[in-house]
């Protein structure tokens, strides 16, 4: 088997930048100190649609689905494990206490046409030496595939967190097929006690089911407790980055199954956060029409709670700008046809107080920069001769343009020749030799900054 894309490549596909992924999914950690009653763990986490999620470790049981007294329908993905956790017995660190436990869990299956397909994603709790021991603990995002296939090929697989390619060979396949394609991915996982990692996996923002919250008692202490979903049930759910709340495979032969319902378990946390914010982009433009008068913006783009939350600014005129959000991911967008000033700094506010419980609004400054576009980066090995066009979406003060090596910032020169047809680029045409930069960047002097690859021309 073969993976011809990463996650990496799943932000390009579903039309994403992928610097933006990683923002799309969890956004902060309990900084501790940590206790016993969490076992050493971080005891909550949140995504960046501002909801907080403890570590679950109730016995409470689901209300929807009868269990049996070998298989309780708890609310949370508690673990038995001969010698190590009873769940018959109360909950204690050290001595029982399950050597896996979840903040977050979400499975889903498909079985038809030959293609046995098991997802789980998680937000896991854990140990180094997998045995409940303190001063091991650690934590991570998973996502997991297991896939039983009779035909080889190449398969897609989306879920709500990403895309996944996979080139499936004969020898994949093998003599029954089982476990053809055989994904983990865990990320996050760092030295005992830092559960900062698991904030760059794949995982979030939380997926919840489309008919929660639910609540539900915890028999031991008798508090009303709320849960995103019913790991005991199988339902829609909602919260996917990318607006893909389902999972699919695609293959040979018009292979095309989906399900759209998952198991889903997370305990939501009474802790009180601020409103996440993420600021992505504040840019501004401005030109002129045929007769002279203006054509100007303010654009700001950022991620925040969806509504019921609210985003706005306050541009660099002083006017409050209400953004808009179209599809429940957290991608928001405001524009103010304000005169911009360069370089003026902005206030962005998220407000997600509407919540249980809610969050705190948050308001952070944003630097307002022009936008710069590399049209061409070209270098000859003939002639040793770099050759780079860039514009600013100023075109009216056209602000200084300097070119330098990305990688090093090794300073190559000024954009300052006109270009033939376009008044608004600049180019540099300058000899290096005798190895050209890989990537150049583009800064202008009101802020912003474009990189590209060079490309080698003959």
């Amino acid at each position: 088997m073969r993976r011809t894309f990463s996650t990496a490549a799943t932000a390009a596909l579903l039309g994403l930048a992928a610097g933006n992924a990683a923002q799309a999914a969890l956004f902060a950690v309990d900084s501790g100190p940590y206790g016993n009653d969490t076992a050493g763990f971080a005891a909550w986490y949140q995504d960046s649609h501002g909801r907080v999620l403890d570590l679950c470790l109730s016995k409470a049981l689901s209300s929807r689905v009868a269990g049996t007294p070998d298989a309780p329908s708890y609310m949370c993905a508690l673990l038995p494990e001969p010698g190590v956790f009873d769940d018959n017995e109360d909950i204690v660190f050290p001595g029982n206490f399950p050597s896996e436990a979840f903040w977050f869990t979400a499975d889903a299956f498909i079985q038809q046409g030959g293609v046995n397909l098991g997802y789980g994603a998680a937000l896991e709790a854990a140990f180094n030496t997998e045995q409940p021991v303190d001063g091991d603990q650690i934590s991570f995002a998973r996502i997991r595939l297991r896939v039983d296939l009779t035909s080889p090929g190449s398969y897609t697989i989306t879920h709500p967190y990403g895309v996944e390619v996979f080139e499936v060979t004969a020898d994949d396949i093998g003599a029954d097929g089982v476990g053809a394609i055989n994904l983990t991915r865990d990320i996050g996982i760092g030295a005992p006690g830092d559960f900062s990692g698991a904030l760059k996996g794949d995982v979030g923002p939380f997926l919840r089911s489309v008919n929660g919250p639910y609540e539900e008692t915890d028999p031991d202490t008798g508090t009303l407790e709320r849960f995103v979903g019913d790991p005991n049930l199988e339902e829609q759910v909602t919260g996917s980055p990318f607006g893909t709340n389902y999972l699919r495979i695609q293959g040979p032969n018009g292979l095309d199954l989906r399900t759209e319902v998952f198991a889903v378990s997370g305990k939501l946390s009474q802790v009180q956060l601020q409103t996440p914010l993420i600021i992505q982009r504040s840019t501004y433009s401005r030109d002129s029409d045929a007769s002279g008068a203006p054509l100007q913006s303010q654009d700001l783009f950022v991620q925040a709670p969806p509504p019921p939350g609210l985003a706005s600014f306050r541009d660099s005129a002083g006017a409050s700008v209400e953004m808009t959000e179209a599809d429940g991911t957290g991608h928001w967008y405001g524009q103010s046809t304000a005169a911009p000033t360069p370089l003026a700094e902005l206030e962005v506010r998220a407000d997600n107080s509407a919540t249980t419980p809610p969050n705190a609004a948050t308001t952070l400054p944003t630097i307002l920069v022009d936008q710069v576009t590399i049209e061409r980066a070209e270098y000859n090995p003939g002639s040793g001769q770099l050759l780079i066009v860039a514009g600013s979406s100023d075109r009216i003060a056209q602000p200084v343009l300097t070119a330098s090596d990305a990688a090093s910032g090794t300073p190559i020169g000024q954009l300052d020749q006109p270009v033939e047809g376009d008044g608004a680029l600049r180019r540099l045409d300058t000899g290096i030799s005798p190895i050209p930069p890989a990537r150049v960047t583009v800064n202008s002097a009101n802020g912003g900054s474009d990189t590209e690859e060079v490309l080698i021309v003959q």
